[in-house]
């Protein structure tokens, strides 16, 4: 620009120079955003695994439930006692064009109208301490929790979210309200930092995050809801929640889970569906072919054969080989046997027969490996083990 008389010294601009709306993102050449511009810290903010529900190891559905355990999608628990009876399904009923195939549902087939005090059904996740020391937990500075989530249901009403400190027998809750029957809704929740009680730097458990479905009285006095960071109380774990178990035409549909440092939710983070399964495999992994339809203890067919060889393995010549899982598990996993073809559970397969897998083949197992010994036997020139391997929380 050419100026009459002397050129105006160059000065920076400052807030009050720049009218709001006058620079657009339109306006913002692409070459002008560079890394250094933008949001770091981004990648694995969820602290969620496994919260668009694609990972199902263990099984496709699951009838009967009544108890605890896990049963269908990997890292979600359910919590059961007396409050009827469910079939647990990983499912294909998903809202409609937000990117999510898989969600998780609860199907009630038995109903239980009339509470006792100390029922309950929470679909839950449970996170290591050592994963949530950014929190900052338990200092001055704590994060803010912001938990989003798609949710369905016939039944609508108010539903309690709690995150649970197990390390310092602290908890807060929070209620979201299911207005529309059979309609996918998003809903958005944010619970403020705690500055009391740190969490524990290591590999047990630490925090949950509990979604119930279930409250007898012991958990649910109305109005009472903890709301605030407090010591545990039963009675405010899950204030005025409806009580799913009341009718077989009930069920309850969840996918999109998201918990991230913030006050404000972001898009759903994907992962690649190998990073969301090995995420899994931390704490749980099993040689069934799962994405083939084949779940242990499910079928006798013989794709259930497990991928655990050993060859040469004699007693006057030991060449042993093991076998490392996928990732390093959280803890030293339970380890249990299935059958190989139409054998009988706990066997493994011998060089073309099939015998007991007692008898000190394993030598030990670790976080990482299954090692194996040739026990009694002789010589063994081939062996396939069916297995999984737990370290849940």
């Amino acid at each position: 620009m050419a100026y009459i008389g002397k050129t105006p010294t160059p000065a920076p601009l400052t807030s009050s120079d720049i009218t709001d709306g006058i620079i657009t993102t339109t306006k913002i050449a692409d070459s002008s955003v560079t890394t250094e511009k933008i949001v770091a810290d981004t990648n694995f903010r969820n602290i969620i695994i496994n919260g668009s529900m694609d990972i199902a190891q263990r099984a496709a559905s699951k009838t009967s439930i009544t108890a605890s355990g896990n049963y269908t999608i990997d890292r979600f628990g359910t919590g059961a006692s007396s409050a009827g009876t469910w079939t647990q399904s990983k499912s294909t009923e998903v809202p409609t064009g937000q990117g999510f195939v898989s969600s998780l549902k609860m199907d009630c087939t038995t109903a239980q109208g009339s509470l006792g005090s100390n029922d309950r059904l929470q679909i839950s996740q449970k996170f290591e301490g050592q994963n949530l020391q950014f929190l900052k937990k338990g200092t001055s500075s704590a994060e803010s929790l912001t938990l989003s989530f798609w949710v369905r249901s016939n039944k609508t009403g108010t539903y309690v979210c709690e995150l649970y400190d197990t390390d310092n027998s602290r908890h807060i809750a929070k209620s979201y309200t299911i207005s529309s029957a059979d309609t996918w809704e998003k809903k958005t929740i944010t619970y403020p930092g705690d500055t009391s009680g740190a969490f524990d730097n290591n590999n047990a458990e630490s925090l949950t995050v509990y979604f119930w479905l279930v409250a007898g009285s012991t958990f649910n006095a109305s109005g009472n809801l903890a709301t605030s960071w407090a010591s545990i109380a039963n009675s405010a774990r899950a204030s005025d929640q409806v009580n799913l178990s009341d009718s077989t035409s009930n069920e309850w549909y969840i996918t999109g889970v998201q918990l991230e440092a913030g006050e404000v939710a972001s898009d759903f983070e994907f992962l690649p569906v190998d990073v969301n399964e090995k995420r899994c495999n931390r704490y749980y992994y099993t040689t069934s072919d799962w994405k083939g339809g084949y779940y242990l203890g499910a079928t006798t067919d013989a794709s259930q054969q497990g991928a655990l060889c050993v060859t040469n393995l004699k007693t006057s010549d030991i060449n042993a080989q093991g076998v490392r899982f996928p990732v390093r598990m959280r803890a030293a996993p339970t380890l249990t046997f299935y059958p190989r073809g139409s054998n009988t559970s706990g066997s493994v397969f011998y060089d073309g027969s099939n015998q007991t897998a007692a008898g000190g083949h394993i030598s030990s197992v670790g976080t990482s490996y299954i090692d194996v010994t040739s026990g009694s036997v002789s010589e063994i020139s081939f062996v396939c083990y069916a297995y999984k391997v737990d370290a849940e929380l």
